[in-house]
């Protein structure tokens, strides 16, 4: 099953892929975490995104396109996927249908000053990867996992992500009416626990 989460940045996406990929056994594309690595590596592409990704901006559709249609390419996407984070537009969208075909889109809908919460608390650890929320922190700033020192990633700032859904309101909610004309989206609530949104997709997908 070819599945694409489609929500606001912080609407739980990359947790709920991440969940799927163990129930489904198919691989999570995360075109943002393909960039990160690419920025925390210095390649080419991470210095080419770098000021682009910090200022909450999107990254041109001819890269992303052309990473998205390699990676699908690739033997461990031959039965199935859950795009995360991609398409972001319509012209992503039909760039996509161009060669792949996509099963369901699943909206995540939760509210907006949800979601400045979500990401604006988060806190990022650079020595291991680790990703904590201050509600579960209390009022720490070292990293529980590794002892390392933790910080706000540049994207993560309330000015930042209240800028990330700017944009994703002005590009990336049209795709729910570009996959509802072709009756392939669904939406489902993404408010409540990482439990309850979870077993609505299931629901969702069980149908």
């Amino acid at each position: 099953m070819n599945i694409i989460l489609l929500g606001a940045p912080g609407s739980g996406k990359g947790t709920m892929a991440q969940k799927l990929t163990n129930e489904l056994h198919i691989p999570q594309i995360s075109t943002g975490d393909i960039f990160r690595k690419n920025l925390k590596e210095e390649t080419p592409l991470g210095l080419q995104i770098k000021d682009i990704v910090a200022s909450g901006g999107l990254v041109p559709d001819s890269i992303t396109i052309e990473i998205v249609k390699n990676r699908l390419a690739e033997n461990d996407c031959a039965n199935g996927y859950i795009l995360d984070g991609f398409p972001r537009s319509i012209a992503q969208a039909e760039a996509l249908d161009t060669f792949q075909n996509i099963d369901c889109a699943i909206n995540l809908d939760v509210d907006k000053e949800t979601v400045v919460r979500r990401l604006s608390g988060r806190r990022f650890c650079p020595d291991c990867n680790g990703t904590f929320h201050v509600s579960t922190l209390q009022n720490t700033e070292v990293c529980p996992v590794c002892g390392g020192k933790l910080i706000v990633r540049p994207d993560d700032s309330e000015a930042t992500v209240r800028e990330r859904l700017k944009v994703y309101e002005n590009t990336t909610l049209p795709l729910i009416e570009y996959y509802s004309h072709r009756h392939k989206l669904v939406t489902v609530d993404g408010n409540g626990s990482v439990e309850t949104v979870y077993r609505r997709i299931l629901s969702v997908l069980n149908k």
